[in-house]
């Protein structure tokens, strides 16, 4: 992160209890910056001068949280997994294009110039290699919530086009690491595997027979490419922060099983879903400067040191579609 690119800057960040969210806050807070934070959470945030517990879907709370600020760091989101996802659709397309919408626009009003927004591996084309010229070829894999990224990402452009504002706009790939949601009902591939771990689960079934690739990489690395992003810009275009090494899950099972032992296999007779997707990150080591630079394990075994320090530290988590459900 460039020397004092935040030192003394007054900084929202929302989503910012959140596994990124966090983070980002520390980070923040370690270069000087005055930091304030906007979730839905009842939680203490680390390093963040306030937190603000509200709702981006309300816009009077937008407005009031981009106040006096001189930098965005747009994180909010809705992250659940594939069943959740399509089982409950509208409730992450609907919410995500207000959150958006509300939160862009109050920023524009008040004048922030410098902002970053958080986009997804889901909004891309279901294809091998996820490259950012390709982008928009298709429709997104995560249909709905993949809409919801690309819509921000195409309100960003916007504003760049008619008011000059040069936002930058990430999308990360498969992020996981401490502070991760490790809810079994909803969890992604890593914090479910740790999940099903925890709870003794032997063997542990994994659907597939291992061999699809993926691209995973660790939060704090996350976080140091969206603050590099928001320090340096990423020219009016989408830049991919993704850790661009293929990660076999049989590969990731097994670095899993080194970090704590238990027994495993691979039930091949069940979907394992796409067979590769691995970012290209050639454009944020040319632009930003960044690499996902933590080995697998070493952040595996990171994150598994805080789920056992932490085991029940997503039942104090807002459920967001409680909330949703009681609108």
């Amino acid at each position: 992160m460039p020397a004092d690119a935040f030192a003394g800057r007054r900084v929202l960040v929302t989503g910012g209890t959140g596994m990124v969210g966090r983070q980002v806050v520390a980070l923040l807070a370690r270069a000087g910056a005055v930091v304030r934070t906007a979730s839905l959470d009842r939680l203490d945030v680390p390093g963040a001068a306030e937190h603000r517990r509200g709702d981006l879907t309300d816009p009077a709370f937008c407005r009031a949280i981009v106040r006096d600020v001189d930098a965005v760091c747009h994180l909010a989101g809705i992250k659940g997994s594939v069943a959740v996802t399509a089982a409950r659709p509208a409730s992450f397309l609907v919410p995500l294009l207000q959150m958006n919408t509300n939160l862009l626009e109050a920023a524009r009003r008040a004048g922030v110039r410098r902002l970053v927004y958080t986009s997804s591996i889901g909004a891309y084309p279901s294809r091998e290699l996820l490259r950012e010229e390709d982008a928009w070829d298709g429709p997104p894999m995560d249909v709905f919530p993949g809409w919801a990224k690309r819509m921000g990402e195409l309100q960003l452009d916007a504003y760049r086009r008619e008011h000059g504002l040069d936002w930058a706009a990430v999308r990360l790939t498969n992020v996981y690491g401490p502070g991760d949601n490790f809810d079994p009902a909803s969890a992604m591939v890593i914090p479910s595997l740790m999940a099903r771990v925890a709870a003794g689960e032997d063997p542990l079934v994994v659907w597939g027979d291992g061999g699809a690739v993926r691209d995973f990489a660790y939060s704090a690395d996350v976080a140091e490419g969206i603050l590099l992003a928001l320090a340096r810009g990423t020219g009016g275009e989408v830049v991919n922060l993704g850790s661009g090494a293929p990660v076999t899950i049989r590969e990731l099972v097994e670095t899993l099983a080194r970090v704590v032992p238990f027994r495993f296999v691979f039930d091949a007779s069940k979907p394992a879903g796409f067979p590769r997707r691995v970012m290209d990150a050639t454009r944020a080591r040319e632009r930003l400067g960044w690499t996902a630079a933590t080995p697998l394990r070493d952040g595996l075994e990171a994150t598994w040191a805080w789920y056992r320090a932490n085991r029940r530290a997503h039942e104090a988590k807002q459920d967001y579609f409680a909330e949703a459900g009681a609108r």
